[in-house]
């Protein structure tokens, strides 16, 4: 097995499921409870919270805790853009399906340019920009192709004008290791079982004085911000996943740097000029190649039988977000940069992990190359 999906899902480090076992097993107390467990319980959470703070440069009260980064895009969409939003229309489906639902009640909704590489610039916010809007959401990294979008430079412009910026940072908290202060954010989404922590927990920041409205109710949790009982054992793993993925980061990303080259490399001799990259590679993140196959002859190439041949040849990849992969439409991040619709239909997303070797990559170059062949 050859797993390039890591942009879906990592596999849990076995040091941070170590550091869960406990709240899983005989520290299971409810940390709202006052009891002994309990109190165990609300000391392993607040620790978890102090140790995220700290990575992020925030104040432990700017963090909140929820199942993951679509409740945490949810609640900074749906809880501070009450005046309208501006976005691009690369974003998540997590930040665009509430953003549509809001537009539905009557709230106002705005769409950035997106470059042809899939970035969005300073320029495209301001311009875009007018009386009205309380929000502005643009993602850090783009799950689907790794275009990196600067959002210091975009924050800084837009918080000049009064208004609020929220980014998606899934695909590079366990990457970039961004800190709040640096990206000049008033939000920011994370999950952990992009950086090798358990499914089901993530957090949104929060920084202090924003009003934010609750989207879970029901419980005084998370200061009103969350109801509901927290996962103890998946906040504890969290912060003991992040710990580990702020350690060391900028090795990492040489070494991926190499890794994803090797990849690009080896496809260009394995396949010609047969597919397109999507991304540039000095505007992306290493961990994620994007590749399309353009029709062929006048006849489109089909992209699912890439994605189920490659899996039978035991290399796991896949065409875009996981949270859209069982859609029939070509992705929507694609065509949002220009891309024609028969090609954005036959796209490969390889995304590279810690384990990922040089192997790996040749070995996936060869399955690419033996799959091409059958299909062409």
């Amino acid at each position: 097995m050859i797993y390039l999906d890591h942009a879906a899902t990592t596999p849990l480090d076995s040091e941070v499921l170590d550091a869960m076992m406990p709240y899983l097993r005989e520290a299971y107390g409810n940390a709202s409870s006052v009891h002994a467990l309990g109190r165990r319980a609300r000391h392993a959470v607040e620790e978890s919270r102090q140790t995220i703070a700290r990575l992020l440069g925030a104040e432990p009260a700017e963090i909140v805790f929820t199942s993951g980064a679509t409740e945490a895009n949810n609640l900074a969409v749906r809880g501070a853009s009450r005046g309208g939003i501006l976005m691009a229309r690369t974003e998540h489906e997590a930040v665009l399906k509430p953003a549509e639902a809001l537009a539905a009640l009557g709230v106002r909704v705005g769409y950035t340019a997106v470059g042809s590489g899939g970035g969005v610039s300073a320029e495209a916010v301001m311009s875009a920009l007018e009386a009205g809007y309380e929000l502005v959401s643009i993602m850090h990294v783009n799950n689907e192709t790794g275009a990196r979008n600067d959002i210091a430079v975009i924050a800084s412009e837009v918080r000049k004008k009064g208004v609020l910026v929220h980014t998606d940072a899934v695909q590079s908290a366990g990457h970039l290791a961004p800190g709040v202060d640096e990206l000049g954010v008033d939000l920011m989404s994370i999950s952990a079982h992009k950086f090798y922590g358990p499914k089901g927990v993530g957090c949104l920041y929060v920084r202090g004085g924003v009003e934010l409205g609750g989207l879970v109710v029901g419980g005084s949790q998370e200061r009103g911000r969350r109801g509901g009982t927290e996962n103890v054992a998946g906040i504890v793993g969290m912060a003991a996943a992040m710990e580990r993925a702020y350690a060391g980061h900028a090795a990492r990303l040489e070494r991926l740097t190499v890794l994803r080259d090797r990849l690009l490399a080896g496809l260009r001799v394995a396949l010609g000029e047969a597919f397109q990259v999507n991304t540039p590679l000095e505007a992306s993140s290493p961990h994620i190649l994007n590749i399309a196959f353009p029709p062929r002859a006048g006849r489109p190439v089909d992209g699912e039988m890439l994605l189920l041949n490659m899996d039978i040849e035991g290399v796991y990849v896949s065409s875009g977000s996981a949270c859209t992969s069982g859609a029939v439409e070509p992705s929507h991040v694609l065509l949002a940069m220009g891309v024609p619709r028969e090609t954005a239909a036959a796209a490969v997303r390889f995304s590279l992990g810690r384990a990922t070797t040089e192997p790996d990559i040749d070995g996936a170059v060869a399955a690419m190359k033996r799959v091409w062949g059958r299909m062409k």
